[in-house]
């Protein structure tokens, strides 16, 4: 069996030695000390001002959303644009929030939004915030979108919780919008068993972000940010200040096991995205020499991080067959993310205004993919080589 991954953690035994270690010595495991550490570790590796942990991806989407809302630039109705194909978490946050979804096509040989996507749509409907989904490890024209969203004044932020560290001559993919999530949930690039991120440079998002995620109160922001925020609303002591809720929030907070891993994690993520690339460019020369399956382009990508290894074929009837030839080899496979999100069971109940994507239809109806993590043995590798020959 090639599991989509083999262990919770990379250097799994030293891990959870260092871990047990950990909580034994520990004074405390609620948010503390070790999660600001991390935040800090991990906006340097990002290249962003400030990096906001939370206790998952799902919950920094989230986020990030409700802290557009209360800073104004979103509000009920409006409309936000988001990536076809793409997880159940980048678009329920703007059901449950009051804004209005609209589905975005994709390229079928990048697995992403493309500009002529955006702009395609925005002949048809006006949009206020753009939430990008870069997909597997791929990436879109994102430097091309974002000129697009600065021109016409549309707030542009990024799930990167499936490309980090992929780069781009014009910068690292979630270096693009307002702020960008990131997810540690195993089986992602690095894990913390669960845990999120949002990286973003914009102070005021970051400084409504923590708000967001601790209740909407304001324990976790700098004295300064404290001081003119309770003079804004004359909270006249710290006793008051203690329990005074500034926006709306919920509880997002990770733990410090969580900021514990996450520092721990970090020290392999580099060898972690170059055994991924090299794993994808192997396997990459084997579909070429096959008919049945569709290349993907990247050619714009100077790193590939890849979150997996997805195969696109060029008919459902060759997916039935490679879908098939994996299984029986005892490889673990997925559908292409949740496909296109429009033909999900919650879509059709709470959206009535739908989209043709017939792209992102091809890629649900001819996708699926496999684990690529640096675990992979050469044998491993031999046997996802040999599903991907025609014969």
């Amino acid at each position: 069996m090639i599991p989509l991954m083999k262990n919770a953690f990379l250097n799994e035994f030293e891990t959870k030695k260092a871990l047990a270690e950990f909580i034994l010595k520990a004074d405390r495991l609620s948010m503390d000390v070790q999660c600001a550490a991390f935040e800090k570790k991990f906006a340097a590796f990002q290249g962003s001002k400030d990096a906001i942990l939370f206790n998952s991806g799902g919950s920094a989407n989230l986020a990030m959303l409700q802290a557009l809302k209360n800073m104004g630039k979103l509000k009920d109705g409006d409309k936000v644009a988001f990536s076809a194909l793409t997880w159940s978490t980048n678009t329920m946050p703007i059901i449950q929030l009051g804004l209005v979804p609209v589905a975005l096509d994709c390229d079928i040989k990048t697995l992403n939004v493309m500009s002529w996507n955006l702009e395609e749509r925005l002949a048809q409907t006006e949009i206020k915030a753009m939430f990008l989904t870069n997909v597997l490890g791929f990436t879109g024209d994102i430097d091309k979108i974002r000129e697009i969203c600065a021109n016409k004044n549309i707030v542009l932020i990024e799930d990167n919780c499936e490309s980090l560290g992929t780069e781009l001559p014009s910068g690292k993919a979630g270096n693009y919008g307002l702020g960008a999530s990131f997810s540690f949930f195993v089986a992602h690039h690095m894990s913390t068993i669960e845990g999120g991120m949002v990286c973003t440079s914009d102070e005021d998002f970051a400084q409504m972000l923590r708000i967001v995620r601790a209740n909407g109160w304001d324990r976790n922001l700098t004295a300064q940010q404290q001081y003119k925020l309770r003079k804004q609303y004359d909270v006249k002591s710290e006793f008051d200040a203690k329990y005074t809720f500034y926006d709306l929030g919920f509880n997002f907070r990770p733990t410090e096991i969580t900021g514990f891993l996450g520092i721990y994690q970090m020290q392999f993520l580099e060898a972690n995205i170059k055994t991924r690339e090299a794993n994808y460019l192997a396997l990459e020369k084997i579909m070429m020499q096959n008919e049945d399956l569709i290349i993907l382009k990247h050619d714009h990508i100077t790193c590939l991080s890849t979150f997996a290894f997805p195969i696109v074929c060029k008919t459902p009837e060759l997916r039935e067959h490679y879908l098939a030839r994996f299984s029986g080899a005892g490889i673990e496979i997925r559908p292409m993310i949740a496909g296109n999100i429009q033909r999900q069971p919650f879509y059709d109940k709470y959206v009535t205004t739908k989209y043709d994507m017939p792209n992102t239809d091809f890629i649900h109806n001819n996708g699926f993919y496999c684990g690529n993590y640096p675990e992979l043995t050469a044998t491993d590798i031999e046997t996802i080589s040999s599903c991907l020959y025609k014969y």
